[in-house]
């Protein structure tokens, strides 16, 4: 929580106020504009908090919380944060701010976990892993991308008249996120591991802009225009900057230690039970293109593994496609800590020849599985970041 904490300080203590500053020195003349570097510094992390972590190798746990702590507290404190800020200055209309947060945030985040624990529920934790969930970050970006062009488009006779309106903007943009990674740097390096340093950089520096956006298109009028531009600025210098601190992470915050299973773990996986048959097993493999299932007792244990080689062996041996999975000679599992570096895995794997083991969390639940092609690809990742 000593992370959590910090981070959100940060966030809610420190950016806000260095973001209201910037914006009266820099846009005195337009106070929207101010209220639009203003927002940018009120909306914490976003999904790129949990990316960004993960390629640097930094606490995924601890960036995923901050996520939602950040979400949820921004969501309480945005409209106060406005109107005591900038209340004096611009026209604020609280309520129609709280409706549009709750629109813009509350009801899609209820919405999201219920269609989310619907689709688990329906087709299982690794089928939503590895096939649902990767249909959903182009929907979002394509939202994303959909509001910025508005934004722009509002405003482009504008930026056509004057185009060194958006060098007045970036310059004081540019200040705020220097300003932020100087100081969220300092404190990770000074107080934090490795881990937990990178997850509050990111967990700090990294803000909602697509959240920022929407408010400022919906809850502010034809001056929102304004408010969006800045916002939409920001993107340009976010991403950058955290595609620079991720080539960089090793000279900031030293070497990664041994990764680790946590880092590349499939979560959940493919299984039946005892009482299911083969011709249910021979229909899982094919639909899902996979190589092996975990079978299951009553008990929702894992009694053993059988793989795709198993199968043909059986198919082969005119096997009856309804003869019970409790029937058949199952691979003996491999379990492994989610804490487990990734040396010890593939030593596992040299050893017993099996090239797939499923990891376990703190509690000792099945957290998910590892293949030797997940090794693979998780070091030539890493090759190729570090070329």
């Amino acid at each position: 929580m000593k992370v959590q904490f910090v981070t959100q300080f940060i966030n809610f203590a420190i950016t806000p106020f260095i973001a209201f500053a910037i914006g009266i020195t820099f846009f005195a003349d337009n106070k929207y504009l101010a209220l639009g570097l203003l927002l940018t510094g009120l909306l914490p992390t976003s999904g790129m908090t949990i990316s960004w972590t993960g390629m640097a190798k930094g606490n995924m746990a601890a960036a995923i919380k901050m996520t939602i702590f950040g979400l949820l507290i921004g969501s309480l404190l945005t409209p106060l944060y406005i109107n005591q800020l900038m209340g004096a200055e611009v026209k604020i209309e609280m309520i129609k701010i709280v409706q549009q947060i709750a629109i813009i945030i509350i009801i899609p985040l209820i919405l999201g976990h219920l269609i989310q624990r619907t689709l688990i529920g329906r087709y299982g934790m690794a089928h939503y892993q590895e096939k649902l969930k990767k249909q959903f970050p182009p929907i979002s970006t394509l939202g994303v991308l959909g509001i910025v062009f508005v934004a722009m488009a509002l405003k482009a006779k504008t930026i056509f008249n004057d185009p060194l309106l958006l060098v007045d903007i970036f310059i004081p943009l540019l200040l705020l996120y220097i300003s932020n990674f100087i100081i969220s740097t300092l404190i990770g390096k000074l107080f934090f591991n490795r881990g937990d340093a990178i997850a509050l950089l990111y967990g700090s520096v990294m803000r909602n802009l697509s959240i920022a956006l929407a408010i400022a298109m919906t809850a502010f009028g034809k001056e929102g225009a304004d408010i969006a531009l800045v916002i939409s600025l920001g993107y340009v210098i976010q991403v950058q900057m955290g595609a620079w601190v991720v080539k960089f992470t090793d000279q900031i915050y030293g070497k990664a230690e041994a990764p680790i299973a946590e880092q590349f773990v499939h979560q959940g996986i493919f299984s039946l039970h005892q009482s299911d048959t083969l011709q249910q097993a021979v229909h899982l493999l094919a639909e899902e293109q996979i190589h092996s299932i975990a079978i299951l007792d009553n008990d929702e244990k894992v009694t053993g593994i059988l793989t795709l080689k198993q199968v043909m062996n059986l198919v082969a041996e005119a096997k009856p496609m309804h003869s019970l999975l409790s029937s058949m000679t199952l691979t003996k599992p491999i379990l492994m800590d989610i804490q487990q570096p990734i040396v010890s895995i593939a030593r596992e794997m040299k050893r017993t020849h099996n090239y797939k083991v499923l990891i376990t969390n703190k509690k000792g639940e099945i957290e998910g599985v590892i293949s030797s092609i997940d090794i693979v690809e998780f070091l030539n990742t890493a090759l190729d970041k570090s070329r």
